[in-house]
């Protein structure tokens, strides 16, 4: 996952000035080549503290952290839990990544329809998004699980 979202930033970069952009598919999709220097869907963006910078490295690396312990410590981790939180783990070092090297995240795929337009993101998003989605899964098919009567006497 690392590695997936380094070359296709690094795809980008090397063919759209910062940015810039090209339409893709008209009304719909375009290729950009934009800085988030904050968190997700540009929370923080526009905040002035010197401090900024750090505390999303402290919080990337507490995530890390959180993960790299939900799997190492918890006895009976499921595939879809496992699945989720490598992409977790793979989102959150691709961002991190970007953060260490330029203190912002770059984001490159840039979605709308008409005057509704999603906040550019990148192939690390991307997988924090599925990840996020195959952790509600887990949680929604193990309360049905929990909820369904058991075997009788």
């Amino acid at each position: 996952m690392v590695l997936a979202d380094q070359c296709t930033k690094e795809i980008v970069a090397s063919r759209l000035p910062l940015n810039s952009g090209m339409e893709v598919i008209p009304g719909y999709f375009n290729l950009v080549h934009v800085r988030n220097p904050g968190a997700a869907f540009g929370i923080m963006a526009d905040s002035q503290s010197r401090f900024r910078p750090v505390f999303l490295l402290l919080v990337s690396a507490a995530a890390l952290i959180i993960i790299l312990w939900t799997v190492t410590v918890s006895g009976d981790v499921g595939w879809l839990v496992l699945a989720a939180c490598g992409l977790f783990f793979g989102g959150a070092v691709g961002n991190l990544v970007d953060r260490v090297r330029f203190g912002e995240v770059m984001d490159f795929l840039d979605f709308h329809a008409g005057a509704l337009h999603w906040p550019a993101f990148n192939v690390a998003d991307s997988a924090l998004c599925v990840g996020t989605g195959l952790l509600f899964i887990h949680f929604i098919l193990g309360k049905k699980r929990a909820g369904q009567p058991g075997p009788g006497p």
